[in-house]
């Protein structure tokens, strides 16, 4: 654990899976390396700014524990304001069903225009959810509409099957064209080992209308994280998931299934160059790190202590692997591992850390390379224990290394409030280019915060990376919401 503050100074990326907003690199490069537009990403009410969407599904409404809310705070042109905010519950008009003790909405969180009207929508997993065919804890997906004055409205999209499928739990939801349609097409996790994909388009109902598929990842898998991005650069998403093997928790591995006009191919289990499992993690991102026009594969380790450190490279303290796309999908054969050892990272790798939580990959400083933020959650430093912090690794023509990395916490000069035992600055983060100037902001949940009511820091962006000049924080008093134990900024969109 860190403990000399003066290496966590200004500078960090983010993401954590459940605020709306994923920026991709302003300059993105096409297959062949010549520069592509930016993309616009969540940006619920079409004004050209990527909007941040955070979840606390821990959080009491209206007297129900743990029925959870969905917070978002609009992009501008001067950046993300909490002066412009919604906060969606079930409870909220036109939301689909009604807030429910454990219900858990907000379990996983997703953007995308499913009904393809030009404005981004909230996806959001209610993996608590009961259903009358199914029975308790289905789980579901459903959607809230976006719209020129914001999200309104919403539909059920998927209910789990059986009692107990939890449909949707964290990190189990994602979106992407996995046909080359053009119409977005819904990933999710049943049963925590079954993918199931539902295809678009879908109607303002909430009915898709291109069929299912469903794949087993193994004889007894446990996904972790699930991701999407065309990582053979053939203008159709591919899904990449991770997960373990029920009996063995050390057993993890990544899988990659391609999309195709038929919708996914068979998985594939990534190999090493000793024909070994590449080890996977808990957190994953997807995005051109080298900026060679194919998306490279990201993946959080922040376990260790385990049988399998023996057979995986720099495991001491968690640890972030990079494996590049290619014509032929990921390589995984040239994946290369960072840590808090690797020269030029903040800190130093210590056990329990949790370098590696929460992938989020984005263009920080407009350079056209997508950069990584990861969480370190388990970081001690001036005498308080799992304070946490974040860490920004820079994108490059060799993907990632720790040359230009930068690290954040709260007892960083200029960072607002105080680093706490427990707060767990860092378990989410997120990327969102908020202003639109093609350069993504570092938002950082620490659900810890205040005795686990939580919070959510912004850091601007600059050509030079993310700055802390003009950073804020916000919480429960800003939204108006029920503060004790709500743990916001458990995650963001994915």
């Amino acid at each position: 654990m860190n403990r000399r503050r003066g290496t966590w100074r200004a500078g960090l990326a983010v993401v954590m899976a459940v605020t709306g907003a994923v920026a991709l690199p302003a300059s993105q490069a096409s297959a062949g390396g010549a520069p592509a537009a930016a993309e616009r990403h969540d940006d619920f009410n079409g004004d050209g700014y990527s909007d941040l969407a955070v979840a606390a599904p821990e959080a009491t409404v209206d007297g129900k524990t743990k029925a959870g809310y969905v917070a978002v705070v609009y992009g501008s042109a001067t950046g993300l304001k909490t002066s412009s905010k919604q906060v969606i519950s079930q409870n909220t008009p036109g939301v689909t069903d009604s807030a429910e003790t454990a219900d858990l909405f907000g379990s996983a969180v997703s953007t995308a225009d499913l009904d393809q009207d030009g404005y981004d929508d909230l996806i959001v997993g209610v993996t608590g959810e009961d259903s009358v065919e199914g029975g308790a804890e289905t789980g579901l997906v459903q959607v809230v509409w976006g719209g020129p004055t914001g999200l309104s409205g919403g539909a059920a999209l998927a209910y789990g099957h059986n009692t107990y499928d939890r449909l949707s739990d964290r990190g189990e939801l994602t979106v992407g064209d996995v046909n080359g349609d053009g119409a977005p097409d819904l990933v999710a996790v049943e049963s925590v080992n079954k993918l199931r994909v539902i295809k678009g388009p879908f109607g303002r109902d909430g009915t898709a209308g291109g069929g299912e598929q469903s794949f087993l990842a193994g004889s007894d898998p446990r996904f972790l994280d699930l991701a999407t991005g065309d990582v053979d650069g053939d203008g159709i998403d591919d899904v990449v998931g991770t997960m373990n093997d029920g009996d063995e928790y050390d057993a993890r591995r990544i899988t990659y299934w391609q999309g195709t006009a038929d919708g996914l191919a068979e998985g594939v289990v990534l190999l090493d160059g000793r024909d070994w499992w590449v080890q996977g993690g808990e957190s994953l991102g997807v995005g051109d790190v080298n900026r060679d026009g194919y998306a490279d594969i990201v993946v959080g380790r922040p376990v260790d202590g385990y049988d399998s450190d023996l057979d995986t490279p720099i495991p001491k303290g968690g640890r972030v692997a990079f494996i590049p796309g290619s014509a032929n999908g990921p390589v995984g054969t040239k994946a290369k591992y960072v840590n808090q050892d690797t020269a030029g990272v903040p800190g130093a790798a210590e056990p329990g850390d949790g370098f590696g939580t929460d992938i989020s990959v984005a263009d920080v400083d407009g350079d056209g390379y997508a950069d990584v933020a990861t969480g370190v959650p388990g970081e001690d430093f001036d005498g308080q224990s799992d304070a946490g912090g974040t860490v920004v690794l820079r994108g490059g023509p060799s993907g990632l290394t720790g040359t230009g990395a930068k690290g954040v916490n709260q007892n960083t000069d200029g960072v607002p409030g105080a680093a706490e035992t427990k707060d767990v600055f860092g378990t989410a983060t997120h990327l969102v280019d908020g202003n639109g100037d093609g350069r993504a902001e570092l938002a950082v949940g620490a659900p810890g915060e205040n005795a686990g009511a939580g919070s959510v820091w912004v850091f601007r962006s600059t050509s030079t990376g993310i700055t802390l000049t003009g950073s804020f924080t916000f919480g429960a008093g800003t939204l108006g919401t029920v503060a004790a134990k709500a743990r916001l900024g458990v995650g963001f969109t994915y």
